[in-house]
């Protein structure tokens, strides 16, 4: 599965029958194995008295998911000892489910020792992880997904279910933000395009991207010269480039704007894409929230057209 979200493709809300499951529990819910055990102490908001991970049976189900995803949401892990990919996907869940502070729990259902609940579930093959939120499942995936993706559907989850969550931090950004600052490029960048190829609309590792190539252009340059020589040339595509880079690496990121735009108007052919391109690239690294690359990109489009 390349992108889980909630969808209503997937399934629609209730379709799946678990009426049959709806019966007191005649025992208690089985605690959590020390492995699956959330970190000491309790989680702020955590039903259970903080509990991140449990195992669930059909005498557990009702009270530990369907009443539990009342007021939390469930994620529930269909998983099976055979299982070689339950075993890659199963302890990433643990551990989102240990940092996400009892925002959501956890629920794992071994289908061998709970077939009934995996046939209602229409299980048909393993990992299978099923969201139930207000008592129903309301979106699903099959497989191992990566990481960024899976943070991705469960802040979904979290959203569907009325749960207001910080976006958590992500490590491998922070990496790769640290390879850049460092002047790391070549790090830099490798770091940025495997977060691109597991999140491709990643908008701060885009950003990144284009940092990196801003830094290396401007790598060696004199900056007085190079704005210098730009303005005696002012048709020199080369020259203007450069002294735009600098002046975004200067905070003059307005200019650099205006400088490539007027640079549009000025071209044709080749040269004008060229140029494009690059304007375009400067606004990627100030991001698509920025007020002054929103003006920008009115000016390009009238420079265009």
């Amino acid at each position: 599965m390349s992108d889980p979200r909630i969808t209503s493709s997937i399934f629609t809300r209730g379709a799946v029958d678990l009426s049959a499951l709806r019966t007191p529990a005649p025992a208690p819910a089985r605690p959590a194995t020390p492995a699956q055990s959330a970190p000491s102490g309790d989680f702020p908001g955590a039903a259970g008295g903080g509990v991140a991970v449990i195992d669930v049976s059909e005498a557990t189900f009702q009270s530990e998911v369907l009443e539990r995803s009342l007021t939390t949401p469930v994620i529930v892990d269909f998983w099976a000892e055979w299982c070689e990919p339950c075993k890659q996907l199963s302890p990433v869940l643990e551990r989102l489910a240990a940092e996400g502070g009892g925002a959501w729990v956890l629920a794992k259902v071994d289908v061998d020792a709970n077939p009934r609940i995996a046939q209602m579930f229409r299980v048909q093959g393993i990992p299978m992880v099923y969201a139930v939120v207000g008592g129903q499942p309301i979106d699903a995936f099959s497989g191992v997904v990566p990481e960024a993706q899976l943070r991705q559907w469960i802040q979904a989850v979290l959203k569907a279910g009325g749960v207001s969550v910080a976006e958590p931090e992500d490590p491998r950004l922070d990496e790769a933000d640290d390879a850049l600052m460092s002047g790391d490029l070549d790090a830099a960048e490798q770091a940025y395009r495997k977060i691109l190829a597991e999140s491709p609309a990643d908008a701060a590792a885009e950003a990144g991207l284009a940092q990196v190539g801003l830094a290396r252009r401007v790598a060696g340059a004199d900056p007085g010269a190079a704005v210098a020589a730009a303005q005696a040339n002012p048709d020199d595509v080369e020259a203007q480039l450069l002294a735009a880079d600098i002046e975004v690496l200067s905070g003059q990121a307005e200019a650099a704007y205006a400088r490539l735009v007027g640079l549009v108007r000025r071209t044709a052919g080749e040269e004008r894409e060229k140029v494009r391109q690059h304007l375009v690239s400067l606004f990627t690294v100030a991001g698509p929230e920025d007020p002054a690359v929103a003006a920008a990109r009115r000016a390009l489009a009238s420079a265009l057209f």
